[in-house]
Order: C-alpha cells, then sequence, then structure tokens
C-alpha cells in the first residue's frame, strides 16, 4: 500500500528534494529538457540517447565496423559502449524519480513523527538549509564536470592509449599508425564524459544525503525504545537505500558488460571475476549504507541507558506483585501495578524485551537486498555465459539469503 505523503502545509520550511534542484538541473530546466513541474524524464533519455548511442552507430554503418567479420574488433562485441549508452546513462537518468518521490516522504517525518521536538525543529530547518545550498554548489558542479572531461585528454597525443580494450573498435592502423575515427572520439570525449559526470553527481548526492545524515545525528532526537520498529522510531530510514538501488544497478552493469567481452573474446573465465565481484559488493555496501552507521551512537547510547531504566521499572513492578500476590503484603502505593500503560507482568517484559532488540542501525534486511540485489542482478547473464543459468541462480539466491 502506498504511504500517503505528508502534510507540509503546516511544515513549508521541511520540503526537500536531493535531486531537484542544482546546476545540472537549472541547466537542463534552460535547455526545456525538464519541464516546470516533474523531472522530463522520457525526453531527457531520449535525448542522451540521441546524443550518445547514435553518432556512434551512424559512423560505425557508414565505415562498416560494426559487424563480425569485417572488422577485428566490430562495434557489436563491445558490450560496454551500447550499455553505457542505452542502459546505463538513461538508467542514471530515470533513477531521479525514485529520491524525487522519497525525499519529500522522509524527511519531513524527522518532526510530524516527534523525533525532532518543536524546540529542535528550527536547528532542524537550518540544516535542511545547509543541505540545499550544498547540492546546489556551483563549484562541486564544475570539479565534477573537470574530472569527468579530463581522462579524455591522455588520449590527445598519446598512441598508447589507444590500446586500449574498451577503444579496439574504434582503431585503424594507417602507415604504420594507429588512428582513432570519430566514433572513438566521440565515445572518447561525448560518451564517457557524460556517463561519469552523472555517475559523479549521485556519488555527490550521496555525500550531500551523509551530511544531513551526519549533522541530523548529533541532534538531540526523541527516540524511543520501545517503538517497534526496533531502530528507536529510525526504522523509516531503512527505506532510503532503495533510492540508491538503480544507480548501484548501473555501475554493476556497465562492469557486467565489460567482463561478458572479456569472457567471449579474450579467454578470460567467469571464476576470474569472483574477487572482484566480492570487492564491489563490499564496496557498495559501504558507500549506500555506511552512511546509516552515523545514527550508532545514538542508537547504542538509548539501548545501553534504557536496559538501565526499564530494567529498574521491570524490576520495581516485579517486586510489588511478588509483595501484593506471594507474600500476600498489603502495598499501600498502587499506582505502578495499576498503571494501565505497564498492565500485567507479562507486558512489562515484552518491554523489557523491545529494548532488548534494538539494533545498533536503523537498517534491516531489506535495506542490505536493495543494495546487493540490484549489484548481482546484470552479473547473472554473465555467469551464464559458462555456468549453467539454473546453476549461476541459485548461487547468487544464496548469496542474498
Amino acid at each position: 500500500m502506498t504511504e500517503p505523503a505528508p502534510d507540509l502545509s503546516h511544515h513549508p520550511d521541511l520540503s526537500f528534494s536531493l535531486v531537484q534542484g542544482g546546476p545540472p538541473y537549472r541547466i537542463q530546466q534552460k535547455l526545456g529538457l525538464i519541464p516546470r513541474r516533474g523531472l522530463g524524464i522520457p525526453r531527457r533519455v531520449l535525448c542522451f540517447m540521441l546524443l550518445t548511442w547514435v553518432p556512434i552507430m551512424v559512423w560505425a554503418l557508414v565505415h562498416g565496423w560494426v559487424y563480425v567479420g569485417v572488422v577485428a574488433e566490430p562495434l557489436l562485441q563491445h558490450f560496454g559502449v551500447h550499455v553505457r549508452c542505452l542502459v546505463v546513462i538513461p538508467l542514471l537518468i530515470a533513477a531521479e524519480a525514485v529520491p524525487a518521490w522519497v525525499s519529500p516522504r522522509i524527511v519531513p517525518y524527522f518532526v510530524t513523527s516527534g523525533l525532532v521536538s518543536e524546540a529542535t525543529k528550527p536547528r532542524f530547518v537550518e540544516l535542511l538549509q545547509q543541505a540545499m545550498r550544498l547540492r546546489d554548489s556551483w563549484a562541486a558542479a564544475a570539479v565534477m564536470a573537470v574530472l569527468s572531461v579530463l581522462p579524455a585528454w591522455r588520449f590527445t597525443g598519446v598512441g598508447g592509449a589507444l590500446h586500449e580494450d574498451a577503444l579496439s573498435w574504434a582503431v585503424s592502423r594507417e602507415a604504420g599508425r594507429l588512428r582513432l575515427g570519430f566514433g572513438g572520439w566521440w565515445f572518447v570525449f561525448v560518451v564517457r564524459p557524460v556517463f561519469t559526470f552523472f555517475l559523479l553527481y549521485w556519488v555527490w548526492r550521496l555525500v550531500v544525503a551523509t551530511v544531513f545524515f551526519w549533522r541530523v545525528a548529533h541532534l538531540d532526537l526523541r527516540l524511543v525504545p520501545t517503538h517497534p520498529d526496533r531502530a528507536g522510531g529510525l526504522g523509516f530510514l531503512g527505506r532510503v537505500p532503495f533510492a540508491f538501488s538503480p544507480v548501484v544497478l548501473a555501475m554493476s552493469a556497465v562492469i557486467a558488460s565489460h567482463w561478458a567481452h572479456q569472457i567471449l573474446y579474450h579467454g578470460a573465465h567467469v571464476t576470474d571475476f569472483k574477487l572482484p565481484l566480492a570487492v564491489f559488493v563490499a564496496v557498495m555496501l559501504v558507500m549506500f549504507l555506511g552512511p546509516f552507521l552515523l545514527f550508532a551512537p545514538q542508537l547504542v547510547r538509548l539501548k545501553r541507558r534504557s536496559l538501565l531504566e526499564y530494567g529498574a521499572l521491570v524490576g520495581e513492578h516485579g517486586r510489588l506483585v511478588q509483595r501484593r500476590w506471594i507474600f500476600g503484603e498489603p502495598v499501600e502505593d498502587k499506582g505502578l501495578l495499576e498503571a494501565p500503560e505497564l498492565g500485567p507482568v507479562v507486558d512489562t517484559l515484552s518491554m523489557y524485551e523491545a529494548v532488548e532488540r534494538v539494533r545498533p542501525v536503523p537498517l534491516g534486511t531489506q535495506s542490505v537486498v536493495a543494495i546487493v540485489a540490484p549489484a548481482l542482478l546484470p552479473i547473472i547473464p554473465v555467469a551464464a555465459i559458462e555456468v549453467p543459468l539454473k546453476e549461476a541462480l541459485l548461487k547468487l539466491l544464496g548469496v542474498l539469503i
């Protein structure tokens, strides 16, 4: 069931979006790619597919560098080119729809749930404004743009760079020298920078979210040790990793396309990539789940303090029950025994057990699956090249479960 969006009519200063803002967003609005309302995902996906993939394919078709048998390394064999242009870049654009839906619901919930008190709310609003300034930083966007284009310059005047496997489909030998065709230059100076910039900007969004969480974790949050989410009331944050699932899927797709090419045309084996795959999944988990460890100190303190407090409460309640019903002694102060919020002995025990079950991080199994599943999904067809699909699925299922 879809959770309704929080009513922000009384909290207009709590509206926040991780993706609807920032220099790239504004530039695309100026260009008419993003409308006033919405994200304009279909038109942007189409635009960037036309910008990246079509020129390369037209050039390759004209020069006959597409098909097997015409050239040693035809374009059709280089899955990474097509995956970047037709899958990954569109996926990084479409992925904005998820945080655009999640962040306006997650952020106000800190206040509407009571985690942030009225006294703390002004500081929380200030942290939101700081996060928006960080998101909208032109300096950060400029640095990412430079980092996206900078690697391309190693191909200018450096013949050795043309031996790179990713460009073998666009290299020809003329007069004893290697020459990079138009399609190769387009890939180097357009496709790769566009892909790299989108990827870096998602990393920047993760940095913005991490800094915001770090600052919120230092607020005096009103955590509830007996909250049924076993995270003091922070369990709703376990949904946030799903906002980054498409980004993990995009990165995994690029890696899988390269491995598939190596296996099919360069004699590599699936087993050669076991360690890189394990490292990749571990890095994804650290990147996208690590920020939630920032709440661990508060949750650990909450559990440690509450075990003592609720232990004393349950102990006193138990002693009164024992005096009244076991020893038959009169109990003058019956307030604790008759308190409706405590109930019978079994209810007090349940409260204490709830405190014992408080997790050190506001994450559950679903949060881990939100990162691991998209990291492994593109690997399934790669593994199926050498390993029977049924066996590959069972192995990946074993990893997830």
